[in-house]
Parts: C-alpha cells; structure tokens; sequence
C-alpha cells in the first residue's frame, strides 16, 4: 500500500522557517518524483516543488524560488521541503505526491497523494 506521510507544519511569524516532511512507503522511492503541492483556502491547489529521485533535478514555482529548498534522503525513503523567509500568502495546507512516470508542477501529473498539513504564516 502506497503512503505519503507529512508532517513538520505549524504556525509561524513572517520570516520564519519551517521543514516540512514527507515520509513516503510502498513503493519504489528511488525511481519516482516527489512533489510539493498547497492549497489555500477559495483556491486551486497548486505546485510548489518537485524533485527527481532518479538524478536529482529540481523545480521551483517562481513564487517560492530562493526561500524554499526541497530535497530527498534515500535511506529514510523522505522528502524534505525547507521553506525559509516565509510570508503570509504562503498559508495553506501542503502537501506531498509521488508520482513513477511524470514530472513536474501540475496536480494532474501525480497518482499518489497524502493528507497534507497545515501551514500558517502570520503577518
């Protein structure tokens, strides 16, 4: 059975940090990508990172390139996603997907999703 844990979120002053993780399970977690997604409340979810667990690659969306950094610890099969210099618009709830064939930062591309946690920023 495929699962995507995630934890590490929580309330926080702008311009704080925190880290989020993805612990992932039932499948094989070194040819899959695993992506960062959130979901503000009224809105579309949307893609915040993604990273290759074949080689490496990564993406960023523009409203969070330079603060937030995601990477991939192979041996604990997680995901992390530090998120820096953190601002209110960036509230919302995240969460993390896995997907063996696609790659990228649209929701449509990702089979595997978790429950998400809660994010928010105060002002």
């Amino acid at each position: 059975e495929v699962q995507l844990v995630e934890s590490g979120g929580g309330l926080v002053q702008a311009g704080g940090s925190l880290r989020l993780s993805c612990v992932a399970s039932g499948f094989t977690f070194d040819v899959y990508t695993i992506g960062w997604f959130r979901q503000a409340p009224g809105k579309e979810r949307e893609g915040v990172s993604c990273i290759s667990n074949i080689d490496g690659t990564r993406e960023y969306d523009a409203s969070v390139r330079g603060r937030f950094t995601i990477s991939s610890d192979h041996a604990k099969n997680t995901v992390y996603l530090q998120m820096n210099n953190l601002k209110p618009e960036d509230s919302a709830v995240y969460y993390c997907a896995a997907d063996g064939v696609r790659y990228g930062l649209a929701v449509y591309e990702y089979k595997y999703w978790g429950q998400g946690t809660q994010v928010t920023v105060s002002p």
